[in-house]
């Protein structure tokens, strides 16, 4: 699958996240990923996003290589005449652009898609922008997390509002700019014809709040925080602690695996009225979390954890970051690699299979 993409060649002008991701995805699936930065301002601005325990005198930051493995690093200077030219040279060639600058500034460095495309006909020029392809705004994460209704929602009720511990609408900003790009490319050899795709962060948060946001437009429902809580479902998302100290969750989806549970642990509350079904359990589940909270302190999390998956009960660990990398699934996700004498270890973007 590392070779599918093997003849394309991708010239990346973008920086910090999403667009990245972007070249990271195209990177993995073997095509050759030029990315642009440029040496007056230092590069990618997250080579400077360190953590206090990274080495000041390095280079990068583990956030700059989260995105950024396998790929070319070309310094230019495109505001210099002779460094646009080399960048010119290379658009003859290259089948995909990713950028993503403000508006106004791909048309000052005179590397906007119309002008690209007199230079090469068949470019796909794929670019990411904050609040639409007309607005000034400069747009990180943790603004469209606000602005879209995502913070409001997140935290616990007397929290406030929370942002979520990744730059999310990035990550899902990458992947519709991903889907556009595989459909520009079938466009292309269709019709043998570029084109420029786009996708706005707000855009992309907006339409990520799926039934949240139907909770809301059908059902004049207001979602607000409430930790890891569903709205629609119960038990959903309640923490629960075992008798040796492990904190655990489930996601009882149905009244089968809410029986099974119950069987877990040895009650029979399916059997009482208030609980038989899931409109009832969510409208009761402050007093059905105290009764299942109190059981399930009496078991150990070998003995609970194995028995939920016995009866394809949902349970989860809360696991920290060390714990899920020693897991077997999750170390077949990560991807090697050498630099200054030292290896590293970063998170594939893909996890699809692809067997031929």
């Amino acid at each position: 699958m590392d070779t599918i993409f093997k003849d394309l060649v991708v010239i990346e002008t973008a920086s910090v996240l999403a667009g990245p991701s972007v070249g990271l995805f195209f990177a993995e699936l073997g095509a050759k990923v030029i990315k642009i930065e440029n040496p007056k301002t230092g590069g990618d601005v997250t080579r400077s996003w360190k953590l206090q325990s990274e080495d000041p005198a390095g280079d990068t930051s583990a956030y700059y290589r989260s995105v950024n493995a396998g790929k070319e690093v070309l310094s230019l200077n495109l505001s210099e005449k002779k460094e646009l030219h080399t960048f010119y040279e290379l658009i003859k060639t290259a089948d995909l652009v990713i950028s993503n600058y403000k508006p106004g500034d791909a048309v000052k460095l005179k590397t906007d898609y119309k002008t690209l495309s007199t230079i090469n006909s068949q470019l796909i020029y794929a670019s990411i922008n904050g609040f639409g392809n007309n607005s000034l705004r400069t747009a990180y994460d943790l603004i469209l997390q606000a602005e879209s209704g995502f913070m409001f929602m997140n935290g616990e009720k007397n929290s406030g509002p929370l942002k979520m511990p990744v730059a999310l609408i990035d990550i899902l900003a990458g992947h519709q700019l991903k889907e556009a790009i595989l459909i520009a490319l079938l466009n292309k050899h269709k019709t043998g014809k570029g084109c420029h795709v786009s996708v706005s962060l707000f855009d992309t948060a907006v339409a990520s709040l799926a039934n949240q946001a139907t909770n809301w437009l059908i059902a004049h429902h207001l979602p607000t925080a409430q930790g890891s809580l569903h709205p629609n479902i119960a038990p959903y998302g309640e923490i629960f602690n075992t008798k040796d100290d492990h904190s655990i969750t489930f996601a009882i989806g149905s009244d089968k695996q809410f029986k099974h549970l119950c069987e877990v642990l040895e009650l029979e509350l399916f059997k009482q009225p208030e609980y038989q079904t899931n409109q009832l359990r969510v409208k009761n589940r402050e007093i059905l979390f105290g009764l299942l909270n109190e059981k399930i302190k009496r078991f150990s999390f070998d003995e609970i954890y194995n028995a939920c998956l016995a009866l394809d009960v949902p349970i989860g660990k809360i696991r920290n970051l060390k714990e899920v990398f020693e897991l077997p699934e999750a170390k077949q996700m990560l991807h090697s690699f050498e630099s200054q004498n030292k290896t590293y270890h970063t998170v594939k973007s893909i996890s699809f299979k692809f067997d031929a």
